[in-house]
């Protein structure tokens, strides 16, 4: 694959992708100060708790759909051969990251019996299939993402064990779960139909889309509201009236993540299109400048995987050295689990020591991303480079 002129960058998208890049290490520096239990279940939970992880929501969605949307503008400078073969290739050494380098950050041990298919898994198998639908018409692509975005909840009530020995595959594609290989254990938290179909939208979205967001946004937010209200489709777990109206409104957001439920989806990427068609309506005439405080999230924004890889080591030292003060012990910190989500602290860390810990560690990326923002500027002629 040869060398291709740079793409301009679109600000917006920039911006969008390093807001919510800095709001997930908020969730990643909870994960690491507060017992793993689920923060969005109504029955433990409390409203500051549930806000702090319901944040955070925005993230993978938005993240997977520019994903989509920066695959278009790389094609309109590159042949479909040489942008195919670019997602294939790092689309192949995003899942080496996640199982090598993530799950090290993760959880600091070398023990290699248990494993995660986590964000960056889901997003390498996800430009992987995209490779291949980016030969397709667009409409085609559009109508393939749509259906999965639309239809993957129909297929809630097939399980794997219906496929009897081919049931890992289905785990893979839709059935959050473990595969056995061997010794070791492949915990699949994302599975892939409904997050190539984020990336498929997202890469449809790129032609034109940004120009009507403004009107596809609004458009989602209403329908999540209309189908929500409704209970008939979307999300496995209807919502239910509460012991108080902000109860109620919390079961009401509080959709299914694993996979991601239709509902979930345009909740989250309703508002994200929003943000970027209010972006590119502010700017539209080319003379109004961008609030000055804006240009560090920009920057966090075209170095994505660098800040994404080095804010989870950032955030698991920050555990390990909260564990030790305060309770001299961080034994857990370095351990594997034995299944997804149940690793446990020596005891709590308050929500707003999570908080001032996660302000410690974005202001520390700061440098290190502006560094290797400039480092890809003064490489930017060299294919490689496009992978880190």
């Amino acid at each position: 694959m040869t060398a291709s002129k740079p793409v301009p960058r679109v600000e917006a998208i920039d911006l969008l992708r390093g807001l919510v890049m800095v709001v997930m290490a908020l969730d990643h520096v909870r994960d690491n100060l507060m017992p793993l239990g689920d923060p969005v279940d109504l029955a433990t939970t409390n409203l500051a708790l549930f806000l702090t992880r319901f944040v955070t929501h925005y993230c993978a969605p938005t993240f997977y759909f520019l994903a989509g949307v920066a695959a278009y503008y790389s094609s309109r400078k590159r042949t479909p051969a040489e942008v195919s073969w670019f997602l294939w290739t790092r689309g192949l050494w995003l899942v080496f990251l996640e199982l090598a380098v993530v799950r090290f950050g993760w959880y600091f041990t070398s023990d290699f019996t248990y494993f995660e298919g986590l964000t960056i898994w889901a997003l390498g198998w996800s430009m992987v299939a995209l490779a291949a639908l980016i030969r397709l018409p667009r409409s085609l692509i559009l109508t393939v993402g749509a259906a999965m975005v639309l239809g993957h909840n129909a297929l809630d009530g097939v399980k794997p064990e219906f496929f009897g020995p081919a049931g890992s595959l289905w785990t893979v594609l839709h059935s959050p779960g473990p595969i056995h290989i061997g010794s070791a254990t492949l915990w699949i938290a994302y599975p892939l139909i409904p997050w190539i179909g984020v990336m498929a939208l997202g890469y449809a979205f790129g032609s034109e889309g940004i120009r009507r967001s403004l009107r596809i946004g609004p458009a989602m937010i209403l329908a999540f509201i209309v189908l929500r209200f409704s209970n008939l489709y979307g999300d496995p777990h209807a919502w239910t009236y509460q012991k108080n109206a902000v109860f109620t409104l919390m079961s009401f957001l509080n959709c299914e993540k694993y996979p991601p439920s239709l509902m979930y989806l345009l909740m989250t990427l309703g508002p994200s299109i929003t943000i970027l068609g209010l972006v590119e309506w502010w700017r539209r005439d080319g003379t109004r400048e961008l609030p000055a405080f804006t240009k560090t999230v920009i920057l966090f924004g075209r170095v994505p995987m660098f800040y994404y890889l080095l804010h989870l080591y950032l955030a698991h030292l920050a555990g390990v050295a909260v564990a030790l003060y305060r309770f001299g012990d961080a034994r857990t910190l370095f351990e594997m689990p034995t299944a997804f989500g149940n690793q446990r602290l020596p005891s709590n860390s308050p929500l707003w020591a999570v908080y001032l810990v996660w302000m410690l560690v974005v202001v520390l990326l700061y440098p290190a991303c502006l560094w290797f923002a400039g480092f890809k500027a003064r490489n930017s002629n060299r294919a490689w480079v496009s992978y880190l």
